[in-house]
């Protein structure tokens, strides 16, 4: 086969450097750019023993794209395995030029942990161009059928997620899923979802989602199109949370300040008045309940609270300590509220525990506590937050004597602060006529 220079096939029409590297066997030709085509076909021709083939007609120069041509600065090195092959090795193993190239370019960034293996938004995001270039072929040719992928989906804290093509179990065949197109498409943990993946790119180690185009089997547009969660028509809670707990405190919630499912939670106090050791009991209550889904994050906490609840039953979903920023203690929050939200949209009940709201804007931490819902017909959404004072909107505030819990005076409830609204719903009127007994005689002390 005659040797072609770099010279000439810079000045070769795509197609024919693709011809060319079909009849080298050259595996994966199709995602390469130009320059790097013409690497592997310089580094095949170098590596195999000439033979009698048919040469591949040459283009004048003028007949290439000036934006396709590369300049001819240095020659890869000779190789045993062409530099198709090279998005299998390590970044080290790569030719150094290949390595400076792909610094130059900008486009991505080191393979890290999961969370950092995908562009963070482009994969519904992208143009028609930018995906025919990503996967290695000019804008306006004919694509390849796309490759049609299928699996579960797993989250991350950070909002995006991959679809698990063997669940639960990851494998590199995972494909990465953009925090853009979970929130449109409403994703939650367990949706089998399906639709094409684009290749990774050399800084990338997962595939990524170009599109989700089914949601457990039904169209992506059917299920986005839904209705909304804040337009779902909501109740009162009326389903008790049964905790059945020996603690006393747990206990007297249980009965004097009951909640349930769909209900908005405050657990209130000033400094030192057990709020944070209260929320840990409650969480080690509810990790029995197999029927909901349990979250937990934190956020202003100090860091010993951090790994004090890191040892738990209860792992939080997210964390940061109180020298984090309004900002990001509210955007660790949403998230795991996000999440929740579309779970309880999908029929699940789930429970999302937060310490602290107290770090945040005043706003801001009535929206998450506003998320709590109890759904007619369908899941349900409860939030128990610990906070200084009530915030208003509450279904049940629970409010803590620090007197009685410095003192070690267990249960240590306020009873005259604390109060559910129509406890009848949750305890019927006997029970409800018990609790205001017990904060009758509460006063009279």
């Amino acid at each position: 086969m005659s040797i072609l220079d770099r010279d000439a096939l810079a000045a070769s029409p795509l197609a024919d450097l693709h011809a060319l590297a079909s009849e080298l066997s050259i595996d994966g030709y199709r995602r390469l750019r130009k320059d790097d085509l013409i690497d592997a076909i310089i580094t095949r021709q170098g590596g195999t023993p000439a033979e009698e083939a048919p040469a591949t007609e040459e283009a004048p120069a003028e007949e290439a794209p000036a934006t396709e041509e590369a300049p001819a600065t240095e020659e890869a090195p000779a190789a045993e395995e062409a530099p198709a092959d090279d998005e299998d090795r390590g970044e080290e193993d790569r030719p150094a030029a290949r390595r400076r190239r792909g610094r130059r370019g900008g486009r991505g960034r080191s393979a890290g942990p999961e969370e950092d293996a995908g562009p963070s938004s482009e994969g519904v995001d992208e143009t028609e161009e930018h995906v025919e270039a990503a996967a290695g072929h000019e804008p306006g040719e004919r694509a390849p059928a796309e490759e049609i992928v299928e699996g579960e989906v797993e989250l991350l804290p950070n909002g995006s997620g991959f679809l698990r093509v063997n669940p639960p179990e990851p494998s590199e065949d995972d494909v990465y899923v953009s925090a853009a197109q979970v929130k449109r498409c409403e994703l939650v943990p367990g949706d089998r979802i399906s639709g094409p993946r684009r290749a990774p790119r050399r800084s990338e180690r997962f595939a990524s989602l170009i599109r989700v185009d089914t949601i457990n089997g039904r169209p992506a547009d059917e299920v986005a199109d839904s209705t909304r969660f804040d337009d779902l028509p909501a109740a009162y809670p009326s389903e008790r949370f049964r905790l059945g707990s020996d603690d006393p405190t747990i206990k007297a919630i249980e009965w004097l300040t009951p909640f349930g499912r769909g209900s908005r939670v405050s657990i209130v106090g000033p400094f030192r008045a057990g709020k944070t050791e209260a929320l840990r009991r409650l969480a080690a209550t509810l990790a029995g309940h197999e029927e909901i889904q349990l979250s937990l994050v934190l956020a202003g906490v100090r860091p010993e609270e951090i790994t004090e609840w890191q040892r738990g039953p209860t792992a939080p979903a997210a964390a940061v300590s109180f020298a984090a920023s309004a900002d990001a203690q509210a955007q660790a929050v949403e998230r795991v509220v996000d999440q929740a939200r579309r779970l309880a949209a999908r029929g699940t009940h789930a429970v999302v525990l937060i310490d602290t709201l107290d770090g945040m804007q005043p706003h801001t931490a009535r929206k998450l506590l506003a998320s709590a819902r109890n759904i007619e017909g369908g899941g349900s959404l409860t939030v128990i937050a610990t906070a200084a004072e009530p915030l208003g909107g509450e279904t049940t505030v629970i409010a803590l004597d620090p007197v009685l819990a410095s003192t070690g005076r267990f249960p240590a409830v306020d009873l005259i602060a604390s109060g559910t609204i129509r406890p009848e719903l949750l305890v019927g009127d006997a029970g409800a006529e018990a609790i205001a007994r017990a904060r009758s005689e509460a006063v009279d002390r």
